[in-house]
């Protein structure tokens, strides 16, 4: 029996809308990385974009357990000699919510162009209104986040 390959034309993608108010981040971007990747589909093929759109509400109110906010850092670099540019992962969540998440997620997604892909798949809007009530969003519901 040969192995099941899923086409383009074959692909049905879905819209999901989180509300991350109250979650922690690590859990809530587990999940939505699976839905972004599309393991959660039986047609789950990893090297095929099978995922779904996610819509993330509510961004700056996700939360991080114990004392992570002050002691985990977030590091980028310039490229010049000394252009490493460290800050808290509490300050860079008050600071570009969307942003924290987003990172967040990326970092969960494979670093190949089929990575690059799926991320655009991701809405994340630090209030409760969002631009995409036309494709109606299904509420997903994140049970082992909060």
């Amino acid at each position: 029996m040969a192995t099941y390959s899923p086409k383009a034309s074959e692909i049905e993608r879905r819209w999901h809308l989180v509300d991350a108010e109250g979650m922690v981040l690590g859990r809530l971007a587990t999940e939505v990385a699976t839905l972004l990747r599309g393991k959660h589909k039986p047609t789950f093929a990893p090297h095929i974009d099978t995922g779904d759109h996610v819509v993330i509400v509510n961004a700056d109110k996700v939360v991080l357990t114990g004392n992570k906010a002050d002691s985990k850092m977030v590091y980028r670099h310039s490229g010049y000699p000394g252009g490493l540019h460290t800050e808290s992962y509490g300050s860079k969540l008050a600071r570009r919510p969307d942003e924290a998440v987003r990172d967040t997620i990326r970092g969960m997604l494979p670093k190949t162009r089929l990575g690059r892909a799926q991320i655009r798949k991701l809405k994340i809007y630090a209030g409760p209104t969002h631009p995409h009530a036309a494709q109606k969003p299904q509420p997903y519901v994140v049970a082992a986040a909060r």
